[in-house]
């Protein structure tokens, strides 16, 4: 089977499993019938969304060097830039939202 089908169909299954994922934890904040932003939901969102931002870059800064020393030492690129892409909107979108659950659990901080 084509590498490109199964790779672009577990890109779409985890896009739509987010945005079921995204609906249902809105649905659930808005049923509870809790305000939805207090200080305290704002602190641990903040908090979450900073160190999401600083693993992202991370992230996208490992996959840049590792093309580029793909290119330098093999002549080759390791990957293509689409995929490279997703792969750092993946990491952001998910490193963001493990990190809010976390902090929602995790009590005061």
């Amino acid at each position: 089977m084509d590498l490109w089908l199964i790779t672009s169909g577990s890109i779409a299954a985890i896009i739509i499993g987010l945005g079921i994922i995204f609906v249902w934890m809105f649905i659930k904040e808005r049923r509870s019938g809790y305000p939805s932003q207090d200080e305290r939901t704002r602190r641990i969102t903040g908090k979450a969304a900073t160190y999401a931002l600083y693993i992202g870059q991370y992230f996208t800064i490992a996959l840049l060097a590792a093309n580029i020393i793909s290119r330098e030492f093999y002549g080759q690129y390791a990957y293509e830039e689409g995929y490279a892409l997703l792969a750092s909107m993946l990491s952001y979108s998910l490193s963001f939202i493990g990190l809010r659950m976390f902090f929602n659990r995790k009590g005061d901080f």
